[in-house]
């Protein structure tokens, strides 16, 4: 199946959270096939992870990358066509006086690069890159 979907690191990790969202452990068992996450998200999974103290939840949620997100969805690279659009549209961004996180403009960047709509709840920060799909799920 193609990829379709990138999905950023609020949504990967609502299936976890204390409060899931059923609509959007739906949807990713709907399109899962057809997604994958960008390097910068698994550094953000992997970070939260490690900055938890050793316990139960912490193993929950180790188990949850492993087993559920790694195994499932291919970890797209923020390679030099990224690095170069990233460059392009935070430059622009930054002229209009409306610069956006450094992560979120690699995440843009691969989704953008590779054709893919970007699945996040921060379309407030997305929606100023050009040229870039959203959907919230």
């Amino acid at each position: 199946m193609t990829l379709r979907y990138l999905i950023d690191t609020m949504v990967i990790s609502s299936p976890v959270s204390k409060l899931p969202d059923q609509e959007i452990i739906r949807k990713l068992r709907q399109h899962g096939e057809e997604s994958a996450i960008a390097a910068p998200v698994w550094h953000e999974l992997k970070f939260g992870c490690e900055r938890l103290p050793r316990g139960k939840r912490r193993a929950g949620l180790q188990e949850y990358l492993d087993e559920v997100v790694s195994a499932s969805f291919p970890i797209l690279p923020y390679d030099s066509v990224a690095a170069a659009w990233h460059a392009l549209e935070r430059a622009r961004l930054e002229k209009l006086g409306n610069p956006v996180p450094y992560v979120d403009g690699q995440i843009a960047a691969i989704a953008h690069t590779n054709g893919l709509i970007l699945v996040t709840f921060n379309k407030k920060v997305f929606t100023r890159f050009k040229d870039l799909q959203i959907e919230r799920w």
